[in-house]
């Protein structure tokens, strides 16, 4: 008999969990970086342009997924540094702190706040204010995406969540689902609450040794 399968959710912080799918999907985002040092045929994980067999010289410039980057990054031994991205550069924290609404998160990086969360990660000068936009980003996206998911409710909301990023979509979706299930109750229609299994066997076995 198959069982359901219960969606396991991502990790917090600088955390990721390999068990959930969003966060195997985004640990496969790619991260600009460069060879410190000479680097054996990665060819499996770097993808096109690197002929097989082939070591990858010094200085080369590289465009790594952000789970091997994490393995192989090491400040001490320097076997490759990581540049940010643009998205989380200067240029575009002006314009998160100017009107972060105005930004299509997805369009820019499907996993904005968790992937800018991993980039914590590496020691950069800049993880401060990297860190301080993502958080301002968050907040000041946050009431719109609720207030969206509660009016937009029987209306086409395709154009605001094709803007969002993962996160922000799946709160959008639990917005939407709060509101169904107070409509439901307020209708009547909420699903009927019954005592669990556990409680119905065990007062079943204590009828069982009364009678016994």
């Amino acid at each position: 008999m198959s069982e359901a399968y219960f969606p396991v959710g991502p990790g917090l912080g600088l955390e990721e969990n390999f068990l959930s799918l969003d966060d195997i999907l985004m640990s496969q985002e790619k991260l600009p970086g460069r060879a410190e040092s000479t680097l054996p045929p990665l060819t499996f994980a770097l993808g096109q342009g690197v002929s097989t067999g082939d070591s990858i010289p010094e200085g080369s410039k590289l465009e790594i997924p952000l789970w091997l980057a994490k393995g192989l990054y090491e400040s001490k031994r320097r076997i490759i540094s990581v540049e940010l991205p643009k998205i989380y550069k200067e240029a575009w924290r002006t314009v998160f702190s100017a009107d972060a609404s105005v930004v299509d998160l997805h369009k820019m990086g499907p996993y904005y706040y968790r992937f800018g969360s991993q980039l914590l990660n590496f020691d950069n000068p800049e993880n401060p204010e990297i860190a301080q936009t993502i958080l301002q980003t968050f907040i000041s996206r946050f009431r719109r995406i609720m207030d969206s998911s509660q009016n937009a409710y029987n209306e086409d909301a395709s154009a605001l969540v094709a803007r969002l990023d993962e996160l922000e979509r799946a709160l959008f979706r639990a917005g939407q689902k709060e509101l169904n299930d107070f409509q439901c109750w307020e209708k009547g229609q909420a699903s009927q609450i019954t005592a669990s299994s556990l409680v119905q066997n065990y007062g079943k076995r204590k009828f069982t040794d009364m009678d016994g």
